[in-house]
Parts: structure tokens; sequence; C-alpha cells
């Protein structure tokens, strides 16, 4: 099986799994599924979440594409040739309360010839931040990075996404971050790096959900609603 089989596996499981944690998370709301084809090859699933006892919108998404780049864009890639496939998931999640954080997500594998490497991350964006809960979120990637140290640098993956994630135009940063990493090979060792992806997918539901579990009954003000809106 190629690294790409079994990342494409994977994050097809793993796809189920977050929203089945998810919709058990908001206790109300369902998924709704499209199936698209991607014109010269591959395709995915994306899933929506509307109108939920805590996720006002939340979306899914897997997908696992394949073709070739065009010569300009390949010189720009790691590898050779112009064949490449990319496989993941991506997820944003939008609240109803304002109390209740938005979450950004993502892990992915691309190849292109003979290179291939992951690329990902999570990050959180409080509407009014609580220290307790970001915290927790932050301690969350420390602990999957710190189990496969000195592979995964947790401090330069948070730098990386603080610096990822800041609005130059508004001087600020978009959330509290999270982790970010990008054209990660595991140091020339896919497997390793496919076993830290594997495990830090596995965390997001438990970085995000017991916050969730904190502040979803929170009371809000319509001054509140109108700062997040």
């Amino acid at each position: 099986m190629t690294h790409h089989d079994r990342a494409a596996a994977f994050f097809r499981g793993f796809h189920d799994r977050l929203c089945a944690a998810l919709e058990a998370a908001d206790g109300g709301g369902r998924f709704r599924e499209d199936r698209w084809d991607r014109p010269g090859g591959g395709g995915g699933k994306s899933r929506v979440m509307e109108d939920g006892a805590v996720f006002e919108k939340a979306g899914v998404n897997f997908s696992e594409v394949f073709g070739e780049f065009s010569p300009q864009f390949a010189a720009q890639m790691p590898g050779d040739g112009l064949a490449f496939t990319a496989t993941g998931v991506s997820w944003v999640l939008h609240p109803r309360s304002p109390h209740v954080p938005t979450v950004h997500g993502n892990f992915r594998l691309l190849t292109h010839g003979s290179k291939a490497w992951f690329g990902g991350g999570a990050d959180l964006t409080p509407y009014y931040p609580v220290r307790e809960d970001v915290v927790h979120f932050h301690r969350a990637w420390k602990g999957v990075c710190d189990r496969f140290a000195p592979l995964a640098d947790h401090a330069k993956m948070k730098r990386d996404c603080d610096e990822y994630f800041f609005l130059p135009h508004r001087g600020e940063a978009r959330g509290v971050g999270g982790i970010f990493f990008d054209y990660f090979d595991g140091g020339g060792d896919l497997d390793a790096a496919f076993a830290f992806v594997t495990a830090a997918a596995d965390t997001f539901p438990s970085a995000y959900v017991p916050i969730v579990d904190r502040r979803r009954a929170d009371p809000w003000t319509p001054d509140q609603r109108a700062f997040q809106e």
C-alpha cells in the first residue's frame, strides 16, 4: 500500500469519527453529505451541519484527488514531474454561542513525483477568551507533540501557527493559535511523520469538545451575539 493509500484510508475513517464526535457534542444536529467529483481525477465528501443545538454551521470535508500540475506550478513544488496526489480532512466549526470558540483544522498528505509530505494543524478563535480553555487547547497539542519529540517540535509548530494566522491588515492574530506545519516528512521518515499526523488528528476532539461542554450553557447578551457576528 502506498503512503497515499494509507493516508487516504486513515483520513476517510477520521472524517467519519470526527463527524460522529461533533454530532454527539452538539446533541441534536446532524451532518448532511454531498459527494463531489474533481475534473481531472478524484473527489470527496463534504458534510455540513446547520442549525444544531451548539453549531450554527459546521463543515467537515474529506478529499482525495490526483492529476497533473501545470509545469509552472510543478516547478515551485518539491518533487519532480507533473503527477500529484492529495488527500486530507478539513473543518470549520461555527458555534451559535459567542462563548464557544470557532475552530479551524486540517490534516493532509501531498505527493509530487518522488516527494511526499504532510501539512496541517488546528487553531482556536474565541470571541470571549477564557484562560482555562486556551490553556486546555494548547496543552492538548503540546501533549501529542511531546510524544513524538524531537520529530514534532511543539514550540516551532505553535510559533508557525501564530505567524501563519496573523492578520497584517488588522494588526492582530486571528485567534489564540494552536499548531501548524507544512512540508513535514519526518526528516525523510514518512512512516514516522504519518504516525504523528494520525495521533494529532485523533487529538482534535479531546482538544476542542471539552471547551464546548464547558461553555455551551453560558448565557449571552444580544450585544455579545452582535460582537460575535
